[in-house]
């Protein structure tokens, strides 16, 4: 029953082939022998997690690595992290909520608003390429403080130590660190980071806030003399536990307001795709004032208008209609509005305005009688959105014609 719920929670979050190239449904060609076999391996401890295939995804800064497991052993990897996880719920911190049953991004990104309305001034951490510089002797130990189930301390140490296969077709054999992209990582890392930072600030800093994701990590402070205080501390932390902060990414930022005097260099810092700065907002009684507030970060609007560019219904015009293009797209754009469109939801409006630009070069490309001029396929759109306001995503939360 263990491993049938595993497989069930793999196939439903879906996922890539990995260096055996078997894909799901080609996993389930073969159900029961395949499951059988894993149960069979696990439970005898003759189970050996096969190398992760490591892929490139970009980023904002350059490229994040993630590693791939096969089918099979992220079935495995759920099995023990369906055990694990119940043991150490409990004893998690109220502000980590990455990977988190019941917890959510947004959930962190509200909290870190109103203590930034509390706080003068915040810490923005960055621990320098945390996951492939974990060390395993010390997640183990860390893991062992939880549970001492030899087959699940077994299992966990193997998949530490899996090779992994480079794009190049190279072998890496890895001493330290855990792919981003196996079902177990995430479990892991919250453990470490939970003993490594926030039970140790419970215990030493109790009365200093913080918010963590996975480790993207956001501490509020009272005082310049804290906040730096505090750097100071942290670094040191984590250098004991063989991570080391990053002097260039990490800074102290200043949570300027209508309310705040000073005038400090660093007003704004980036956390889970938003840009926490002081912004121009209005009362119940209609006066503005600043706040110091969140909303979707230019980082983010780049990927979004990057990946609405790019994707590939924008450039197909034959047997197409503008109904196929609103099914292949309204599932992409829905979700960026449920996401960044959480906190100032004003601030998504330059997406919506891109997205309906490329809409009208995919009608000048398909209807040759709109190609001479711009605005007679703004005006073919605009009619469209009129019969249809609710055709695509995003207008039905912005008045395109009003804009």
């Amino acid at each position: 029953m263990e491993v049938w719920n595993a497989y069930q929670a793999v196939k439903a979050n879906k996922g890539s082939a990995g260096v055996d190239g078997q894909s799901i449904g080609e996993f389930d060609l073969n159900l029961k022998r395949n499951l059988y076999k894993i149960w069979n391996r696990m439970s005898s401890g003759s189970y050996f997690p096969p190398p992760v295939k490591r892929v490139e995804i970009p980023k904002a800064d350059g490229k994040r690595p993630l590693g791939i497991p096969t089918v099979s052993d992220r079935v495995a990897q759920m099995v023990v992290k369906n055990r694990l996880e119940p043991l150490v719920e409990p004893h998690f911190h109220n502000d980590s909520y990455g990977y988190r049953p019941g917890k959510s991004a947004h959930n962190a990104v509200e909290q870190a608003r109103k203590r930034c309305w509390r706080d003068d001034w915040v810490l923005d951490l960055d621990i320098k390429g945390f996951f492939e510089a974990i060390d395993h002797g010390l997640v183990m130990k860390a893991v062992s403080k939880f549970t001492q189930c030899k087959f699940t301390l077994l299992y966990i140490e193997r998949w530490l130590q899996a090779d992994v296969i480079l794009p190049s077709g190279e072998r890496l054999v890895r001493n330290q660190g855990t792919p981003q992209g196996g079902v177990i990582s995430p479990l892991l890392a919250n453990i470490f980071l939970h003993l490594a930072f926030d039970d140790w600030m419970r215990k030493t800093f109790s009365c200093i806030h913080f918010e963590r994701y996975a480790d993207d990590i956001v501490v509020h402070c009272r005082s310049r003399d804290q906040v730096e205080m505090m750097r100071s501390k942290i670094k040191d932390r984590l250098a004991r536990c063989k991570l080391e902060l990053s002097q260039e990414k990490s800074k102290i930022v200043y949570c300027k307001d209508s309310n705040r005097e000073g005038d400090y260099p660093v007003q704004s810092f980036d956390f889970l795709g938003f840009t926490f700065r002081p912004r121009s907002v209005r009362d119940k009684q209609g006066k503005f004032f600043v706040s110091f507030s969140p909303a979707v970060s230019r980082k983010a609007l780049k990927t979004i208008r990057k990946k609405i560019k790019e994707h590939p219904v924008v450039k197909q015009i034959f047997n197409l209609d503008i109904g196929d293009v609103a099914c292949a797209l309204n599932p992409v754009l829905q979700g960026w509005i449920n996401y960044y469109g959480r906190f100032r939801k004003s601030a998504m409006s330059p997406i919506y305005s891109y997205t309906n630009d490329k809409l009208m070069k995919w009608t000048r490309r398909k209807y040759k009688n709109l190609q001479r001029r711009k605005t007679h396929s703004g005006s073919w759109l605009q009619s469209v959105y009129r019969r249809q306001p609710t055709l695509f995503a995003h207008w039905r939360v912005w008045n395109w014609v009003a804009e």
